[in-house]
Order: C-alpha cells, then structure tokens, then sequence
C-alpha cells in the first residue's frame, strides 16, 4: 500500500491530507487508497494570522477534530532530517524516541518563521509568530498594571511596519489602553527601516494605512533600525532609546529550515522552487505547499506567504500526490485573484485587491470582512467527515475571489 507523508500540521498540511483523502474516496472502489499520514510537533492547527489579536490562546484547531474524521493518520513529533534518495524522514517523537517514517509521496508544508532579531539584548523582544511567543506577550501585556511604575511602561514599539507589523501596531494601541490606568500614557512607536509604512504593501492602501495610525496615536520611525534591546529601552540607528517594557519583532520572514534538505532550488525566503503542480523541481516524489513553496500564482509573480495561498495550495497539493499514486492526471495551480485585508485596529480596515493592490473597501465595511475572513473563512470544519471532505475540493473559492480591481 503506497504511502503520503505530509509535514506540517498548519493550512497547507491539514489542507493537503484533506485533498488526498477526498481524491482517495472518490477515485472509485478499485482504485488502492494511500495511507495518508500528518507529522507535527503539535495537536493543533494554530490560526497565525489571529496571533496579533488578544488572547491568542483562543485561536486553536484540535487537529484530531479535522484529521480523524477523514482517517488520516496524525504522528506527533519533530522532523529533523530528510532523505530523499531513501524516501523517509527522521524526528523524535514525544516521548524523545528516534522515529523513521517512509513514503511514496511527499509533501513539505512546514511554514515559515519570523527571522529572529540579530542585535543585542534580542532575547528581551517578543513575537507573535508562533503561539508560545503570542501567548507570552499576552501574559506580559496584562501583567504590567502589577508592576513597579517605570519609564516606558506603557510604551510599546513594534519593529517592522509590514502587514502584521501594522496589524500590530494598531492593535496594541487599543490593546494598552484597554489595561493601562489612564489611556492617556500609552505610547506606541512603529520603527520602519525603509522611508515608508507598509512597503511592500503599495501606495494604493498607504493613505488609510497613515490615517489609521494619526486616529490610533502611532508614531512612526521611519528609515530608521533597531541597534539594540534591554530592560531600559530600544536602541536606535539614529542614536535615540525609546523607553519601553515592551518590544516586538515583526521583520522578516523565512520557509522552515526543512527546506535546506531537500536537493532543490529555493528562493531569497527559502521557499522550494515548484512546477504548476506543485512538484518540487528536480526532486522525484517531492511536493511543497504553503510558506515553504514558491510557487507562482501567476507569471511572474510568487505567491505570498499567507493563508490565502497556503490553503488552496494544500487543497490541490493533496489532490496532486493522490493523483500520481493512482494514476490520475494531476491539476494546475490557479489561485483567485490576490486580496489584502489589513486589520486597523479600531479605525476599521482597508481590503485592496490585485498585486497593484487597488482600495476595494475601507473602515467599518472592511472591517467586518476582515472579522469574517478571521473567525469563519480561514478556519477548516471538524467532526464532519463530508463537510470536511466537501471544502477540500481544489475547485472552491473563497467569497473575496468575486473582487476585481478598480
């Protein structure tokens, strides 16, 4: 019996055993079904792009309630090598125990991370990349009206004026002044080394972007980089510290290291380079999806490392390594049109769409898509095998696909 091995327990992975198991069931009776099996470190599908938001405990899929109604088979562990000319990898397993799987067909999906800070004093900064780092900032956020008063107590500088650098920025300004004794202390500085908020976002939406930050109180340091962190403050390029009890790191990000062990080209982010079918090129049996894929959405232009192409990347990645082992002819990525939707805290949001990212929607209209897409769109059903099944069609759409650009 062949076997799909798929690492990553995030969009892409769960999205992908889904894809294989639904092109499984419905080749036919005849057809030899693979054995689909998910290996990850955890039991849960972490919502990432919900981490800025408070509580990040809350954004959680059991990945049990997802895998084991489509009988996919879950190994919690941590993969730390690769062969690709013996078709298995090797982890450890919880219990700290070497484990070896095989497979037929493989699927890489284990996303990317935030490039930690190269400066000093770098462990005293925060994240909201991964659930640990969300959660503690969390408890600190809501431990500082405990403390001793001192400078920049309710100062907070965000490092990075990205998507999720502005996602939270924004937040932590109504997020502090939900805690802190008077609003009037809280003081939130975005540190941008490029002369711009939101380079690589356009000039389309920058205009709501810049309103968004002037209603919120956001200071922006713009062509300016962090030279160091500590317990007093962070240090700037232009030689200024900025008080603060609280620091985050949101610039940068790379495909997860296991990309480095398989013998294929990869990107400036490490991402595998990938055929329309989501093959990794020169590797037999070797398919990437999600942050560590990069593919091309349409010519030219490599899809972003978002939710928005990890999902529809797993559904037809699960759909491709099935076909392959059945016989079947694979599919071609194609995803919808490109959509952003920026969070701006309370001033609302700002939905652009198209790469030159064209203003389609702004404040409380946005902003109730932007809610939509967060608690509903993104999060994959459970219990229910057919419902289940039923969205891990490669052919569905999310509703943002009806956009056009202006």
């Amino acid at each position: 019996m062949s076997e799909i091995l798929i690492i990553g327990g995030g969009f892409a992975g769960v999205w992908a055993a889904a894809g294989a198991q639904r092109l499984a069931r419905t080749a036919g009776p005849d057809a030899a079904a693979p054995v689909v099996t998910l290996v990850d470190a955890a039991d849960d599908l972490v919502v990432r792009p919900r981490l800025y938001e408070d509580d990040p405990q809350r954004f959680r899929v059991p990945l049990d309630r997802v895998l084991g109604p489509i009988g996919v088979r879950r190994v919690a562990a941590v993969i730390t090598g690769i062969d690709t000319a013996a078709h298995h990898v090797t982890g450890v397993d919880r219990a700290g125990t070497p484990i070896t799987l095989t497979y037929d067909r493989l699927v890489l999906a284990a996303g990317s991370r935030t490039v930690p800070p190269d400066i000093p004093g770098a462990a005293t900064v925060f994240d909201v990349d991964q659930m640990p780092g969300a959660a503690r900032l969390h408890s600190h956020l809501h431990s500082l009206p405990d403390l001793p008063e001192r400078p920049g107590q309710w100062t907070a500088v965000v490092v990075g004026a990205g998507f999720t650098g502005i996602e939270v920025a924004c937040e932590l300004a109504d997020r502090l002044r939900a805690i802190a004794p008077d609003p009037r202390l809280v003081r939130v500085v975005l540190v941008e080394r490029s002369d711009v908020v939101g380079p690589e976002l356009g000039a389309g939406p920058r205009p709501e972007i810049e309103a968004a930050l002037a209603t919120l109180g956001v200071e922006q340091r713009l062509a300016t980089s962090v030279t160091g962190a500590g317990p007093g403050g962070i240090g700037l390029s232009d030689g200024t510290t900025i008080p603060t009890a609280t620091a985050v790191w949101t610039a940068g990000m790379l495909a997860s290291p296991l990309t480095a062990q398989i013998p294929g080209r990869r990107d400036a982010l490490g991402r595998l380079h990938v055929d329309s079918h989501l093959r990794v090129l020169g590797v037999p049996d070797v398919y990437a999806a999600g942050d560590t894929a990069a593919a091309l959405a349409e010519p030219g232009r490599p899809v972003m490392q978002s939710c928005q192409h990890a999902v529809p990347q797993g559904k037809l990645v699960g759909h491709n390594v099935a076909a392959d082992l059945l016989g079947l002819p694979p599919a071609e990525f194609a995803p919808d049109p490109y959509v952003t939707c920026l969070d701006l805290g309370s001033h609302g949001a700002v939905l652009t769409a198209g790469w030159d990212r064209a203003v389609q929607l702004t404040g409380a209209a946005a902003k109730d898509l932007k809610q939509s897409i967060n608690t509903s769109w993104i999060y994959p059903p459970v219990d229910d095998p057919d419902l289940i099944l039923d969205h891990a069609d490669w052919h569905t759409t999310w509703p943002t696909a009806q956009l056009t650009t202006t």
